[in-house]
């Protein structure tokens, strides 16, 4: 006994598969040749069309320079797209900062505004306390009573005279910087009109 044992084959099975194998690819052979395609019969046509060699190559040369101008033309409209939304997003930040100018500057003249108010104020409170103080220290005694009283009118009607005078001049300032406001207001609105015209005029132009 060594270190394998060697087992003999089965002559009778091997025989078997062998015959099995073989019937099995004679079978395939036969099957192959029934279904064998036969031959292809087409009808005689003419290929290539009307055209000639020469036209075709042509007409080949036109669709490549049209798909090449279509390409062309894709890459012009992309870049004028995004061109123009980088125009919209400038215009847009210029309207913000615009907007915010306005109502800096808005802020500004209301203040300026209620500062000249105070001071116009203050300063009719100084004239009018001014104004009694004067009429206070006009001289009262009975023997001038028909004098004093003249001077008091007097007094009064130049203390009535200057409010008046620096009430119209207060409104005439106030008219001022109300027609200053509408100026500005109309020149702006003329701006952003033009500004909107010019954009359309190129936008056009872009079109066309």
């Amino acid at each position: 006994v060594g270190p394998y044992v060697l087992i003999t084959p089965d002559e009778s099975r091997r025989n078997k598969l062998q015959q099995i194998a073989k019937k099995e690819l004679d079978d395939l052979e036969q099957w192959k040749k029934k279904h064998k395609p036969g031959p292809v019969k087409l009808v005689p046509q003419r290929l290539g069309g009307k055209e000639s060699e020469a036209q075709a190559r042509q007409n080949q040369q036109m669709i490549l320079m049209q798909c090449k101008y279509q390409q062309k033309h894709k890459r012009e409209e992309y870049i004028k797209a995004k061109k123009a939304a980088e125009e919209a997003e400038i215009l847009k930040k210029k309207a913000i900062q615009r907007e915010k100018a306005e109502r800096l500057e808005a802020k500004k003249r209301q203040e300026e505004m209620q500062r000249r108010e105070m001071f116009f104020e203050d300063q009719y409170y100084k004239t009018n306390e001014l104004l009694n103080r004067l009429d206070l220290g006009l001289p009262k005694s009975d023997s001038c009573q028909i004098a004093n009283h003249g001077q008091e009118s007097t007094a009064w009607m130049r203390s009535h005279i200057y409010k008046q005078a620096l009430r119209e001049d207060e409104n005439r300032r106030l008219e001022e910087m109300k027609q200053e406001q509408r100026r500005k207001a109309e020149l702006m609105k003329f701006k952003q009109k033009q500004e909107e015209e010019a954009r359309t005029r190129a936008l056009q132009s872009e079109q066309r």
